[in-house]
């Protein structure tokens, strides 16, 4: 896989990255045999240790966030568990999906240790609003065209596959989900519109600075595939570009001196 990774922002505390779709972040007990992980890249590139403090599913793509201390992972781990981190998507879905609304399904934890029925149930939260939409004159399903929407989603808590699993559940599967969506949708898109990827990605972050306490809003673009597959689609003024904006200090308790 070529090393197509972007840095976003970087400082002496920490650095923001485009991460690629189907690049896992770190080694796991799932990852035999896998030899290529994002912290490895970024610690080639910088050639220091980084610390990842948040996630992205593999076959997601976008902004993530290390740190370069153990101290700095800590204070921006806070930030992402306690929500203070504002986090936006794009993703290309099934159908016409909402144009505005907030997706209150709790969910049970994904995580193969033990049946997901016994999981307890956790509050999870997505807010949605359709960008864009279209009616392709083919048959993929039942219907002689076949419509599909550009949805920003804007998770207000971090369960694993939240945005995938709130988007199936209201009836708009995300395109190029293998578990909870749908397989002729997905291979129409692999096939006919050379998308063969989940199309989710991660384009903006912002969130305060743990030592200046400046709010740092990074916007990311989308990789190759997807931002063509939005030109093609007559989607590109949807399209965001890299970008970094910087407000005002808004507090110091939480800044680390």
């Amino acid at each position: 896989m070529m090393d197509d990774l972007r840095i976003l922002h970087g400082d002496e505390h920490l650095v923001v990255v485009h991460k690629p779709a189907g690049l896992l972040v770190h080694r796991t007990a799932l990852a035999r045999g896998e030899r290529d992980f994002l912290v490895q890249r970024l610690r080639d590139r910088l050639g220091r240790r980084v610390y990842p403090v948040h996630r992205l599913d593999r076959p997601t793509s976008g902004a993530m966030v290390f740190a370069l201390s153990p101290e700095i992972a800590a204070c921006l781990g806070e930030a992402f568990s306690g929500r203070g981190v504002a986090k936006r998507y794009l993703a290309v879905v099934r159908g016409i999906g909402p144009e505005a609304e907030r997706l209150a399904y709790p969910l049970r934890e994904e995580d193969g240790r033990r049946p997901k029925a016994e999981m307890p149930a956790q509050e999870a939260i997505t807010e949605v609003r359709r960008l864009d939409s279209v009616e392709l004159p083919v048959r993929v399903d039942r219907y002689p065209q076949a419509r599909y929407s550009l949805m920003e989603a804007r998770p207000l808590t971090g369960r694993r596959h939240q945005i995938r699993r709130h988007l199936s559940r209201r009836g708009y599967p995300i395109i190029g989900d293998a578990k909870h969506g749908k397989g002729n949708h997905n291979r129409f898109f692999a096939e006919r519109l050379d998308a063969p990827r989940l199309l989710l990605v991660a384009v903006g972050l912002a969130f305060e600075h743990p030592v200046t306490g400046r709010r740092l809003a990074i916007d990311c673009a989308p990789d190759a595939t997807l931002a063509a597959l939005l030109q093609r689609l007559g989607w590109a003024g949807h399209l965001p570009v890299d970008a970094i904006h910087h407000a005002p200090q808004v507090s110091t308790t939480a800044a680390i001196p």
